[in-house]
């Protein structure tokens, strides 16, 4: 698989236009037979749907949030949600296209997301949750640079909003990343 650079990439803000492809997008990168074609899948823990475009709406109209559009030769490839949150920033909605991953797009992104909040924002951290059963996705955050905090919270049972759960043992815990 060919590396992503930079270079080749387009990021900008979302818009109103954009939420019907984003949500293409976040569907495609985690929920159903698609996403098994990437490593970010959740289909074997959650059904159902992983946003919807109120939601992605919400984050695109939000003052203190971006969400971060990532374009390769005109299409939408990825997207991360920034929110600003005082000395630190948000980290979230993050989708790489399911045929781009393992080429290095997540890695770039992520690190433009770290320089953005903290040039913008003046943010000393990035914080975000991810669902404690995804180890595989845990140790890639970790070798970004992301710590276990060991801090969690329950993942909402009962509200088909952020998917049905395959399993009864679900939460999310924080990891925190300082930026230099």
């Amino acid at each position: 698989m060919e590396s992503v650079t930079e270079s080749a990439l387009t990021f900008r803000d979302a818009t109103d236009a954009d939420v019907d492809g984003l949500v293409a997008l976040i569907e495609s990168a985690y929920r159903g037979d698609p996403s098994r074609a990437g490593w970010t899948t959740e289909a074997g823990i959650l059904q159902g749907q992983r946003t919807d475009p109120e939601g992605v709406r919400e984050v695109v109209k939000s003052p203190d949030s971006r969400l971060l559009t990532v374009e390769r030769e005109g299409r939408i490839v990825a997207c991360c949600q920034l929110e600003h949150r005082g000395d630190h920033a948000y980290f979230g909605m993050f989708a790489v296209s399911p045929g781009l991953q393992g080429a290095g797009l997540g890695k770039t992104i992520i690190a433009h997301a770290e320089r953005q909040v903290r040039d913008t924002w003046g943010a000393h951290e990035m914080h975000m949750t991810v669902i404690t059963v995804r180890e595989d996705l845990i140790a890639w955050y970790e070798r970004r640079g992301y710590r276990r905090t060991g801090r969690t919270t329950p993942f909402p049972y009962g509200d088909e909003r952020f998917g049905i759960p395959l399993r009864a043992d679900l939460q999310f815990e924080l990891l925190v990343k300082e930026l230099s």
